[in-house]
């Protein structure tokens, strides 16, 4: 088909009023195809329908989670520039707009709800870990310190949990995806970017030692609290190479050597912390250097405490270049 040809069944795709609604709809975050179908109030065939035309016109992205799938706006393309253009002539004050904004905060509301009840779940735990290493506050100054005043086009954060970095991060990423092998933590994240209403990041169920590469090649990959869950945390590292672009950064967050041995037994923890000689062992193996590293050890009132360290690593192919 033609350029032309194209252009029109783009319009065709976006020219009607169901699909409008729906790209309206995402243009507020990804929504799946239950929450689409609640909020509209039609059938989930006819819903699926309509996002599938939307899709095969580029207008609209789908992203697979098991039996569910998560939809949004393109991210970027003739179909995505076109979207946001649309809604951006959209009357705020239209009636079936404003019922469907309504509908979408009841959902919302509804998600932070569940979110609230796994998080008293594990709170106690959680809690526990907090209280053995220094202030988070701190280690999030220096990972904002050490991402500086860049805005990269793709961050990844691997093992993203509630999303946190990526709603610190907001304001330094063109576009971000948080991936994690848990349903429940990518549930919170959700309604996590939802509230905060950061429509550029996205989160992905995955696996994150597996690492699907459509979404493209990262400029900045976060690996926050995440390496001491496996065995191997090289070969996770490896993994996570191939995710990143020629002359990009990872920065990971990880606990430095300990002895507590509860973490294992009572936590999942794999691996009591990472000694600074393994990340270097590591990160020469999947061709990185390590550029910068700091560590935050724990208030001086404990007395066994964790030592969180920050690790940034870069290419080393550009390290040696300069």
């Amino acid at each position: 088909m033609s350029a032309a040809a194209d252009l029109v069944e783009v319009l065709r795709a976006a020219g009607e009023i169901t699909r409008l609604r729906l790209l309206a709809l995402l243009a507020d975050g990804e929504q799946s195809v239950k929450d689409l179908t609640e909020i509209l109030g039609q059938s989930q065939p006819r819903v699926s329908r309509h996002l599938k035309l939307l899709a095969d016109a580029g207008l609209i992205h789908r992203n697979a989670e098991g039996a569910w799938a998560y939809y949004g706006l393109a991210a970027g393309g003739a179909g995505g520039d076109l979207a946001r253009w649309l809604i951006g002539r959209l009357s705020v004050d239209d009636p079936e707009h404003q019922r469907d904004l309504e509908r979408l905060k009841a959902v919302r509301d509804a998600q932070v709800g569940q979110a609230a009840a796994y998080f008293a779940k594990v709170a106690e735990s959680w809690d526990l870990l907090r209280s053995l290493h220094v202030s988070e506050d701190a280690v999030e100054a220096a990972i904002l310190a050490a991402v500086g005043t860049r805005k990269v086009d793709l961050l990844v954060d691997l093992g993203t949990g509630t999303g946190r970095m990526l709603e610190l991060l907001a304001g330094h990423y063109k576009r971000a995806i948080g991936i994690d092998t848990s349903r429940e933590m990518i549930a919170i994240a959700r309604a996590k970017l939802a509230s905060a209403a950061i429509g550029h990041a996205q989160v992905r169920l995955g696996d994150i030692a597996d690492l699907d590469l459509s979404a493209g090649r990262a400029d900045l990959i976060i690996i926050h609290q995440v390496l001491h869950y496996f065995d191997d945390p090289g070969r996770m590292l490896s993994m996570a190479r191939r995710a990143l672009k020629p002359g990009g950064e990872m920065l990971i967050v990880d606990f430095a050597p300990h002895g507590l041995e509860f973490l294992r037994t009572h936590h999942a923890h794999r691996r009591l912390g990472l000694a600074d000689t393994q990340m270097a062992g590591w990160a020469r193996a999947a061709d990185l250097s390590v550029a910068d590293l700091k560590s935050f050890p724990p208030d001086s009132s404990i007395a066994e405490g964790l030592t969180v360290c920050l690790w940034r690593l870069v290419d080393a192919r550009k390290d040696q270049t300069q």
